[in-house]
């Protein structure tokens, strides 16, 4: 009997475009029988040094663990743009992850991220390249979108083989499009499969 698989969708969410595209890969990776989505996010990051999150989110995905990502088989992650770069709460977590990087706890599992700009030319794919470092040093395996994907040859918005993207636009008011729901949900599929396979 096949045993059940557990994608850890990771994410940081602004203005809800990258919670959205988190749920059309929850739909992909569920889409593969025996396989368990499980949405995670992080704290915001305050400017006030005393200030304490709560430990429960009011509302949305639960705040992730370490052992969430350790008992993972696989990871999809996310974040805004951020002048090119993942946003400062996404990236203060994974540096928080030396222990599971001395035991090798990710190395061998598959990967993949996603990403939500402004603009079109926002730096969609230097976030994307950003996100994969840290998973590189973790030993994880990286996977992106295959141009098999025609989407990715078609989309007037987001979309890229490093990931899923969404165009969000200046005022964040755009929902996904048909396309980028479609990439999201191949990459959630993409990687519970790979989970299953490796």
């Amino acid at each position: 009997m096949t045993q059940t698989k557990q994608v850890l969708i990771l994410y940081y969410s602004r203005h809800g475009s990258i919670a959205a595209m988190a749920q059309q890969i929850a739909r992909g990776v569920e889409s593969v029988t025996q396989t368990e989505a499980r949405l995670r996010t992080v704290a915001p990051i305050s400017e006030v040094c005393e200030a304490i999150e709560p430990s429960i989110p009011d509302t949305g995905a639960p705040y992730v663990s370490l052992e969430d990502l350790k008992t993972c088989d696989a990871l999809a992650l996310g974040s805004p743009g951020r002048f090119g770069n993942m946003a400062a709460p996404l990236k203060y977590f994974l540096e928080k992850t030396s222990s599971l990087w001395l035991s090798g706890s990710l190395v061998g599992k598959p990967a993949g991220v996603f990403t939500s700009t402004s603009s079109l030319h926002g730096g969609q794919e230097s976030t994307l390249l950003s996100m994969m470092t840290p998973l590189l040093h973790h030993g994880m395996l990286i996977t992106g979108l295959p141009y098999t994907e025609a989407d990715l040859i078609s989309t007037q918005t987001g979309g890229t083989p490093y990931g899923p993207s969404h165009l969000a636009g200046s005022a964040n008011q755009a929902k996904l499009k048909d396309e980028e729901k479609r990439l999201c949900f191949a990459l959630g599929k993409r990687l519970a499969e790979l989970a299953h396979k490796l």
